[in-house]
């Protein structure tokens, strides 16, 4: 597990803008891979989900709990973005979450965030808001959106 949460790590620390607060540190990340209903998926620059931890250029981290699952982090590298690995990653989420027999995925993002295109790409809708949600972010708190799938 020190592999991926080493690849987990360095995909994050390129990925999240730290004017965002939305980053998780080591601690939070190593403690939630510890729990039975967290799941990770790391992928390569080739979309390859069988990866080399030193080749990772993408990752989600998710939870389930019964039928329902959250996606609670996903991240691909600035250099590959654009490239069709996010759409790859999400798509092996999805495949691995119906594997568990879930029936609907969540996820919750920052308002403006750029990826909410790959989302609603993939059929994922708009079902709440949170005002004020990211506190840590640089200027003053910023909204989440929260966003659902049935699968």
């Amino acid at each position: 597990m020190t592999d991926a949460l080493d690849a987990i790590m360095a995909v994050m620390e390129e990925s999240f803008d730290p004017r965002y607060g939305e980053a998780w540190t080591r601690r939070q990340v190593l403690d939630s891979l510890t729990l039975q209903n967290v799941h990770f998926t790391l992928i390569d620059a080739a979309g390859t989900d069988d990866v080399d931890p030193d080749q990772v250029t993408g990752f989600a981290l998710t939870r389930q709990v019964l039928d329902e699952e959250e996606i609670l982090l996903i991240a691909v590298l600035p250099s590959v973005r654009g490239t069709g690995v996010g759409k790859q990653l999400l798509a092996e989420v999805i495949d691995r979450a119906l594997a568990r027999s879930v029936s609907r995925l969540f996820l919750e993002m920052r308002d403006g965030n750029p990826a909410e295109h790959l989302y609603r790409r993939f059929g994922f809708e708009k079902i709440g808001h949170r005002k004020g949600y990211y506190r840590g972010a640089v200027g003053g708190p910023l909204d989440a959106i929260t966003f659902a799938k049935d699968i």
